[in-house]
């Protein structure tokens, strides 16, 4: 027992510091995706839910593509691709330049596309919950189409999109997992990193598994007080 308390513990000879500054970073990754998503899928929906073919073929396209390719599949696309792309282009005018993605911002632009191509759906069917009659009561009260989409639309696009984009929220969540193979130091990462040389896989494996549960438990008791809140004007 004493052995396990100093893997775990803060300081030189303890794993602590690590592990708590990987679950940090696993939630920074999450919250700075999740706005990034979220607006991507808005816009999506929007396009979809246009008059115009254009558009709605182009999202269609794009959430095609991205529902389609595994989440991996689209991390190296976006974290090696970009990078390749990006120095080719570069070596075309100056020769000898490096260039190099920020792991980071990979990770959040490639977990956001996926978000974003699911979350699309769920604001599209939103939208579709919604009935013409809710435009039209906002223009005949001299609202614009802004305005509309403001005070009347999105407030209850929010009340019906809500348990869709919650477990997408939880899904979100857990593919932070997948930085830890472009080098981030993720919870997953800097477990793997502490097993490997403590030689306590079990230990620090389980560790983070317990960290990912208690998170989703946090997420999930805070959408309900959300969702609760969201429809507290609802009548019965």
């Amino acid at each position: 027992m004493d052995h396990v308390l100093t893997l775990l513990s803060f300081g030189k000879e303890g794993w602590g510091d690590e592990i708590a500054a990987g679950t940090l970073l696993t939630i920074a990754l999450a919250l700075a995706t999740l706005p990034l998503g979220l607006l991507q899928g808005f816009l999506l929906a929007l396009a979809k839910n246009s008059d115009d073919s254009n558009l709605q073929r182009a999202a269609d396209i794009y959430t095609t593509i991205f529902r389609g390719l595994p989440e991996l599949m689209t991390l190296f696309l976006i974290y090696y691709g970009v990078q390749i792309g990006l120095q080719a282009f570069i070596g075309l005018f100056v020769e000898g330049v490096y260039i190099e993605i920020n792991s980071f911002l990979a990770g959040m632009v490639a977990l956001g596309v996926v978000f974003s191509s699911y979350s699309s759906e769920v604001f599209l069917s939103a939208f579709r919950g919604i009935s013409q009659g809710q435009y039209e009561g906002g223009y005949a009260l001299g609202l614009s189409s802004y305005q509309t989409m403001r005070l009347v639309i999105l407030p209850q696009l929010i009340r019906l999109a809500l348990p869709g984009l919650s477990n997408l929220w939880l899904v979100l969540l857990k593919d932070t997992a997948l930085v830890s193979v472009i080098g981030l130091s993720d919870l997953l990462r800097m477990s793997g990193v502490a097993a490997r040389v403590s030689k306590e896989a079990f230990l620090f494996f389980g560790l983070a598994c317990l960290i990912y549960l208690v998170l989703s438990m946090i997420s999930s008791a805070g959408l309900a007080r959300i969702d609760a809140w969201a429809r507290k004007g609802d009548t019965r």
